[in-house]
C-alpha cells in the first residue's frame, strides 16, 4: 500500500530559525525525531538543490549547476528556465512508478515543473504581451486547473512572488493550491485519482532573509506567519492521509557587501562592453572571460582554455573570494559539466557576487533598474527593494503602471543598484553552525542520522511513499549516498 507523502519545501529555513516563533514547526520536529540537517551540493541554490533532492545526483549528473549558466552554443546567459528537460537523471516519481505502476505525483511550484512527467502541476508563468506588459498568471496540468484555482483564490499574485512587493501573499496562495492537489478527486479535473506525492514550494522566508538578514527583528514575525501557513498544510496532510516531510534548500547567512568580479575582469581586459543608447552592455561576442554571478557562487567562462590559469590567478586574489575551483578541484566538487564555468568562485561567508560590470551607475543598462530576471546575466537580489534614493518610489510605480494602462511604454526603473542593501545570501556548502538546511519528518533508518547529504532526500521520499509496500525494491533503488550510510550502520 502506498503511503501518500507531501514534501513541503520551506526555502531558507535553517535549524537556528526553529524555535519560539515557530511553535508548529518545533512541535512537528520534536514529534518526528528532531531536526536533521542537510549538506547541499555546491552551489546551494534553488535549482541545483531541488534537482539533487529529486534525482539523488550531483550537479555533474543532473546538469543543473546553478539558477543560471552560460549557454556556449547560444552565446547567451540563461537564468530561471522552466523546462524539466534540462534536468538529467530519473526523478523520484519516475522511480516510484517503476516500482509501483500508476504512482501519481503533483508539483506545486517546485522549479523545472514545465514538460515534466508529473501528473499535475502548477507553476508561475506570466503572460508576456506584445506591447511589453507582463500579466500575472500561472501554468497548470491539467490546463483547466488554472481557471479553477484562480476562480477560488484569485489571480496568481506574481508581483508578490518576486520583486520589491514580494510578501506572504504568494506563499499563502501556493499553500492553498497544494491543499487542493492533496484532496483532488474531482473527476472533471483530475480523472478521479488522488496524488500519491505532492511537492510544495514555500518561498517567502527566503526573500525576507535576503532583504534584512537572519538576525533582523522583523524575521520573528515572518516566521510566525509562515508557521501559520505550515500549520494549515500539516492539518491538510492529516485530513487527507499524507505523511509530511519538511525540507529546505539552504540556510541564509548574514552578508555585508557584494564582490564585483566582472569589474575586475573588465579592468584586466578580459571583459568587454558595447555602448547602446549611451549605456554599457555586456559584449559576450568580444569578451574573453566573464562571470555569471549566482548568490555566493560565480561561474567564470573563459573562451580560450589557455587563459584559464591567468584568469584564475586574477579572480582568486579578489577581496571577498574565498576559493576558486577549476580542473580536478571543480570535478571533485561535483561540477564537472559543460554548463559549469571553467572556474567556479566561492565567496567569503559574509559576501556575495553581484553581476554588474559598470563603474558608474549612470552607465548601467536600463534593465538593471528593473525587475528582469531573464535579461540580467546574473542573479540580482536588489530586485527585492524599491530604490530608497527615489522620491516616493511607490508613487513612481503607480504612475508608470497608469501610463502602461493608457497604452504608453513606461520603464519600471525603481530597483536600486546599491548592493550593500542586501543583508542575507547563500550558495556556499560550508556555513556557520545553525545555518544548514533541514529535513524534518517521520523516517526510518538510515534517515535518522543528524546530518545527511541532500542527495538522500530523494531516497527519503521514496522510502516514505513505498517503503512499507515494497521494501526490497525500494532498497534496490537507493542512491549511493544512502547506501554509504546503510553500510556504515550495518558494519
Amino acid at each position: 500500500m502506498i503511503q501518500r507523502t507531501c514534501v513541503i519545501n520551506i526555502v531558507g529555513l535553517s535549524s537556528n530559525l526553529i524555535g519560539d516563533a515557530t511553535p508548529r514547526l518545533r512541535a512537528f520536529a520534536k514529534a518526528t525525531g528532531g531536526v536533521r540537517t542537510l549538506r547541499p551540493p555546491l552551489p546551494a541554490v534553488t535549482c541545483t538543490s531541488q534537482s539533487t533532492m529529486l534525482t539523488g545526483l550531483a550537479p555533474s549528473g543532473h546538469g543543473i549547476v546553478g539558477n543560471g549558466w552560460h549557454d556556449r552554443t547560444l552565446g547567451e546567459v540563461q537564468f530561471w528556465k522552466q523546462s524539466n528537460q534540462l534536468v538529467a537523471g530519473e526523478k523520484v516519481w519516475e522511480t516510484a512508478r517503476r516500482i509501483m505502476p500508476g504512482f501519481r505525483c503533483a508539483n506545486a511550484f517546485w522549479w523545472y515543473a514545465m514538460h515534466a512527467t508529473t501528473d499535475c502541476m502548477v507553476t508561475p508563468r506570466p503572460q508576456y504581451r506584445a506591447d511589453g506588459r507582463k500579466i500575472p498568471d500561472c501554468l497548470t496540468r491539467p490546463p483547466e486547473l488554472r481557471d479553477e484555482l484562480q476562480q477560488k483564490y484569485g489571480q496568481f499574485p506574481l508581483f508578490k512572488f518576486w520583486g520589491p512587493m514580494a510578501d506572504l501573499t504568494s506563499t499563502d496562495w501556493i499553500a492553498r493550491a497544494a491543499i487542493d492537489l492533496m484532496g483532488a478527486d474531482r473527476v472533471e479535473c483530475l480523472a478521479g485519482a488522488r496524488n500519491d506525492l505532492v511537492l510544495v514550494y514555500l518561498p517567502h522566508l527566503d526573500y525576507a532573509l535576503q532583504k534584512v538578514g537572519p538576525s533582523h527583528e522583523s524575521i520573528r514575525e515572518e516566521l510566525r506567519e509562515l508557521d501559520r501557513i505550515v500549520d494549515g498544510l500539516l492539518q491538510a496532510c492529516d485530513h487527507f492521509g499524507y505523511r509530511p516531510l519538511i525540507v529546505s534548500e539552504y540556510g541564509i547567512v548574514p552578508v555585508r557587501d557584494a564582490v564585483w568580479l566582472n569589474r575586475v575582469l573588465r579592468d584586466a581586459g578580459y571583459l568587454k562592453v558595447r555602448i547602446e543608447g549611451d549605456r554599457e552592455h555586456l559584449d559576450l561576442e568580444s569578451s574573453r572571460a566573464f562571470a555569471v554571478a549566482d548568490h555566493q557562487i560565480a561561474h567564470v567562462s573563459v573562451r580560450d582554455p589557455a587563459d584559464i590559469a591567468a584568469v584564475e590567478a586574477i579572480v582568486s586574489k579578489v577581496d571577498g573570494v574565498e576559493r576558486t575551483l577549476s580542473g580536478d578541484a571543480r570535478r571533485a566538487a561535483g561540477l564537472d559539466h559543460p554548463r559549469a564555468g571553467d572556474i567556479v568562485c566561492v565567496s567569503a561567508v559574509d559576501r556575495w557576487f553581484a553581476y554588474g560590470w559598470w563603474f558608474n551607475d549612470k552607465d548601467a543598462p536600463d534593465y538593471a533598474r528593473t525587475v528582469d530576471i531573464h535579461r540580467k546575466p546574473g542573479y540580482d537580489p536588489c530586485e527585492l527593494f524599491l530604490d530608497p534614493a527615489l522620491f516616493w518610489p511607490k508613487g513612481r510605480v503607480m504612475r508608470k503602471l497608469l501610463l502602461r494602462k493608457l497604452g504608453f511604454r513606461a520603464l519600471l526603473d525603481v530597483i536600486p543598484l546599491d548592493a550593500s542593501l542586501v543583508r542575507g545570501s547563500h550558495g556556499r556548502v560550508d556555513v556557520p553552525r545553525g545555518f544548514d538546511p533541514v529535513l524534518l519528518g517521520e523516517l526510518p533508518d538510515p534517515f535518522l542520522e543528524s546530518a545527511l547529504p541532500m542527495a538522500c532526500v530523494r531516497d527519503a521520499i521514496l522510502t516514505s511513499a513505498l517503503g512499507r509496500s515494497s521494501p526490497r525494491e525500494v532498497e534496490a533503488h537507493l542512491g549511493e549516498a544512502t547506501r554509504a550510510i546503510l553500510r556504515g550502520s550495518r558494519a
